[in-house]
């Protein structure tokens, strides 16, 4: 136990008396374990309260992800993409465009550095790697290739040795502004600073190829955006092959030259793709079916790699210089209400070469036409509320924790285990102790209820929780909402004569544009269709269709646009075939 805590001094020297005895404990069971990787590699590793604290691989030691949650800032870290932990999981190495490059910079590090990765908006590492080159040599090399070979991640085998327990939230994981996820930021780095200068560890110059604790028969990559369309660029005619020779040339740094790009795709859709009928267009349908079309050939636009890092930071900017106005139609859903077409900036924008003003607007109605909707992936998530961190906080979770139903069932069922509450007698039942009682039964229940059903226990876990949900576009980072979300809602109203009419509502919140909507549904059935204002609200829109529509709406949304059922509302209203006589 002395030589390891030695061991472990000499190896993260920045680590203080007492967290180094708080790390390796003198008095505490302290277990070691022998397993092997994929490739046959031994590994000695390091358990401690049931977790795995440390691993060791040719004598050079690792911290484990159970380790990094208690000491955070024991290696430097490099964040990336929540999206890209499931490639790491699943074998991958970490590529330099999968990785953010915070306001602040990187930690300065040399090529065979251990290095931490965290996600961004959650200073929890979820992956211990290797810096496979030096931060000045990944800046050099445009942030392109691979930046660091991935030894170990959260959810791997190694991780299954332990109590299987989330990473703790040590940060909001989603922001409201690209200014507070730069302060986080620079609050990290600056708390990095007396360390903020990794020498690599002769232990650590290792050939990682033989480190894997995961299975690589393969080698996944994890790619940004901008290595994908390398190779799309050079597919494409000499004309394209010459911008980007004149891009890579350009003094501009990588950021500048993407600030550029997107000032110039947005004048050119504004001045040649989105006319005043248009109005309100969802700020992502503007995004994707109009600045993306602008886009010169060989170039890509990426808004991570602007100097703005969310869209509508941007959009922020450009109502600031009052050439357009943003308004929220809906719960975190914006929308462009209105553009100044006589702006100075619209005015002066010339329509690069290539590109025929008179034919933008065409385009611009096929592009629509053609414009391939994906459904959005929503998860339905669990907040921790206050009342139940007791039963939580055994897991390593802490109110406002986020889990998904099947984390909050595996929780439940590793409690009641640890705490041997299973009924001897009936193990489909589960004695209720004192912290159970408190978060699951009413006062009333208290005296009365001493086990409870397996069912009813997880059901009462999650009626007891926050409601929350995740939404993923296609294409874009998930967002987290509080509460359940609304379905797409379908009535049946009553006009003057007795005549129908068809409302659907909520359609934003789906990534749908009611406008496009509307317009479909009028060619599809041959009947007037507008958008009118939902009464009662502030800004919000509903689709108004002449008829009993309800047939046509549910062939389009449930077969075309695949939005699942259960996220319509009104479907049953329908009118009823009558037979042929």
């Amino acid at each position: 136990r002395r030589k390891l805590r030695t061991d472990v001094a000499a190896a993260f020297p920045n680590l203080s008396a007492e967290q180094l005895t708080e790390f390796i404990p003198n008095k505490e069971e302290l277990n070691v374990i022998k397993i092997y990787s994929h490739k046959g590699e031994a590994v000695t590793v390091y358990m401690n309260n049931r977790n795995p604290i440390l691993f060791e691989i040719e004598k050079a030691l690792y911290p484990t992800v159970y380790s990094l949650w208690v000491y955070p800032d024991l290696l430097p870290a490099f964040s990336t993409w929540p999206p890209v932990l499931q490639k790491l999981a699943g074998g991958a190495d970490l590529m330099l465009p999968g990785v953010v490059v915070p306001s602040s910079g990187f930690p300065q590090v040399e090529q065979g550095t251990l290095c931490a990765v965290t996600l961004l908006g959650n200073r929890a590492p979820v992956a211990v790697a290797v810096a496979t080159m030096s931060t000045a040599e990944m800046l050099a090399a445009g942030m392109k290739g691979k930046g660091f070979a991935v030894l170990h991640t959260y959810l791997d085998h190694l991780w299954e040795y332990g109590d299987k327990s989330y990473p703790p939230t040590l940060a909001p994981l989603v922001t409201n502004s690209a200014e507070k996820e730069s302060a986080e930021d620079q609050e990290e780095t600056e708390g990095k600073q007396p360390v903020i200068s990794f020498s690599a560890d002769p232990l650590q110059h290792v050939d990682i190829g033989d480190l894997s604790l995961k299975e690589r028969d393969t080698c996944a990559i994890v790619m940004g955006k901008e290595e994908l369309h390398g190779h799309r660029a050079a597919e494409t005619d000499e004309d394209a092959n010459t911008e980007v020779q004149q891009e890579a040339e350009d003094s501009r740094t990588p950021q500048e030259q993407m600030d550029a790009l997107f000032n110039q795709c947005f004048f050119h859709a504004l001045k040649c793709k989105v006319k005043k009928s248009d109005l309100p267009l969802l700020t992502s349908t503007f995004l994707r079916s109009h600045m993306f079309s602008c886009c010169p050939a060989g170039q890509q636009l990426d808004v991570k790699k602007s100097s703005y890092k969310k869209f509508s930071k941007f959009l922020q900017c450009m109502q600031q210089q009052k050439i357009l106005q943003v308004k929220e139609l809906s719960k975190g859903v914006e929308s462009i209400v209105e553009v100044d077409w006589k702006h100075p900036d619209i005015r002066a924008f010339a329509v690069p070469e290539g590109f025929s003003s008179g034919s933008a607007a065409q385009d611009s109605k096929n592009e629509d036409r053609g414009q391939v909707y994906h459904a959005p992936e929503i998860i339905p998530l669990y907040g921790v509320s206050a009342k139940m961190v007791p039963l939580f906080q055994e897991s390593g979770h802490r109110k406002g924790s986020i889990l998904s139903s099947s984390e909050v069932r595996n929780i439940i069922i590793n409690y009641v285990k640890t705490n041997e509450l299973v009924d001897e007698t009936n193990k489909n039942f589960v004695k209720v102790n004192a912290i159970l009682c408190d978060c699951l039964l009413d006062k009333s229940e208290q005296d009365e209820i001493s086990n409870l059903k397996w069912d009813d226990l997880l059901s009462r876990c999650l009626e007891r929780l926050q409601p929350l949900h995740q939404v993923t576009f296609f294409g874009q980072e998930p967002i987290v909402r509080k509460g359940n979300i609304e379905p797409i809602d379908i009535t049946i109203a009553q006009r003057s004569s007795n005549k129908k009419v068809t409302i659907i509502k909520n359609l934003e919140l789906y990534g749908l544009d009611p406008q496009c909507v509307a317009n479909i549904l009028q060619q599809k059935v041959q009947a007037s269709a507008t958008i009118t204002p939902i009464p009662g609200t502030k800004d919000r829109v509903q689709v108004q269709i002449q008829g009993n529509q309800i047939h046509h709406l549910a062939k389009m949304l449930l077969e075309e646009y695949q939005v699942p059922r259960k996220y319509i509302q009104g479907l049953e209203k329908a009118p009823k075939l009558g037979r042929k006589k």
